[in-house]
């Protein structure tokens, strides 16, 4: 079982020949490689896990810490796992934190008896200006069902609005052209806002 530790500072300036060393590690089987990949992404998840925090109602009690190591306990904890890249991890680490908050959501809300439901608003980096505010739930089940229609629009969305990349980042992380990231961000936004409406745009 892995057990996450804090790793030492300054990890981030581990080379990406490494990170992708250890997936492929952790593809062949290697048990070992999942604490060994850990100090290596640590410093990025964290930023992801502050990024996404930032977004939850005050006083909130988990940190970005906790946040970050039980979605990786959640990520090793559920079978066998074999990410076909850097892109693929991340996506998944950043889908991993967002089922633990919308968990927690989830009890908030039970707790309300269905009253008082905190509401989050989605900004411009998402969809155009001025949306009407979109439940937390809502909104993780309108990425699902994103997921399954169009997968790399759904993974520009976790790594441009969840871990915060920019457009040539989430390129080059995907592997793919800007332009390409580019199109497909502004077809999730879209979609995502008149999926909550009731409208689900085409890809042009």
């Amino acid at each position: 079982m892995v057990t996450p530790s804090t790793p030492p500072a300054g990890s981030s300036g581990r080379s990406r020949g490494e990170i992708t060393a250890a997936l492929t590690a952790i593809r062949g089987g290697d048990k070992e490689a999942a604490s060994r990949l850990l100090p290596l992404v640590y410093d990025e998840l964290r930023r992801v896990a502050r990024r996404m925090m930032a977004r939850e109602p005050a006083g909130q009690t988990l940190q970005p810490t906790a946040l970050v190591h039980e979605a990786y306990l959640r990520l090793f904890g559920s079978g066998p796992v074999a990410w076909d890249n850097r892109a693929h991890f991340f996506v998944a680490a950043a889908t991993s934190m967002r089922r633990i908050l919308v968990d927690r959501a989830r009890r908030r809300r039970a707790g309300r008896h269905g009253g008082g439901q905190r509401r989050v608003t989605l900004d411009e980096a998402v969809i155009p200006s001025d949306p009407p505010p979109a439940d937390l739930l809502a909104l993780d089940a309108a990425l699902d069902r994103l997921a399954a229609e169009d997968e790399r629009a759904s993974r520009v969305v976790h790594l441009r609005y969840f871990a915060g990349l920019g457009i040539d980042e989430t390129a080059e992380l995907m592997e793919i052209s800007t332009a390409t990231v580019s199109r497909e961000w502004t077809f999730a936004r879209a979609w995502l806002l008149r999926e909550m409406r009731g409208a689900r745009p085409s890809k042009k």
